[in-house]
């Protein structure tokens, strides 16, 4: 696995990927108002130029197949928009790409945190295999936001 550091000029590339990526979430939790399907690109682009912000991705034959942004908040690494192309789900790029983007994320993140819905079986899953703990839930329209938490482990330099 490459890991890629993207940038504005990606934008339109992560911006389709993000949106068929949470079709699926949308239907499970009965809400096509997601914010990463509301989106608009000029958001994307804005948000992968924002220096506090450290998007990643993973390409294939030249295709753009998983991304995700880490936005730093203090020593906190906000992870958001974990995004992995729906034919290529259930072969680990989701989990290869966290781990790459926390080893990578700046020295001053001392812990990790992010949320998903509640009926997001496969990134509940994983977020718990990779040792994030559940903190709290937020309730959203008609289902809970469950968030993660997870202190870094440094597991080697940071990717160049």
């Amino acid at each position: 696995m490459s890991l890629l550091r993207l940038g504005p000029a990606d934008a339109g590339e992560v911006l389709t990927l993000q949106r068929a990526a949470y079709v699926p979430e949308a239907r499970a939790h009965e809400n096509i108002d997601l914010r990463p399907l509301t989106e608009t690109f000029e958001q994307t682009k804005a948000a992968l130029g924002d220096p506090a912000c450290s998007t990643w991705g993973i390409r294939e034959s030249g295709r753009l197949v998983a991304s995700v942004r880490i936005v730093v908040d203090g020593g906190a690494g906000l992870v958001g928009r974990l995004i992995v192309a729906p034919d290529r789900q259930g072969h680990g790029l989701g989990s290869s790409l966290l781990l790459a983007a926390e080893d990578a994320a700046p020295p001053s993140v001392t812990v990790f945190r992010l949320f998903t819905g509640e009926r997001s079986a496969g990134p509940l899953r994983m977020y718990r295999k990779l040792g994030y703990v559940e903190t709290h839930r937020t309730r959203e329209k008609h289902y809970e936001l469950v968030h993660f938490e997870k202190p870094r482990v440094r597991t080697g330099g940071p990717v160049r």
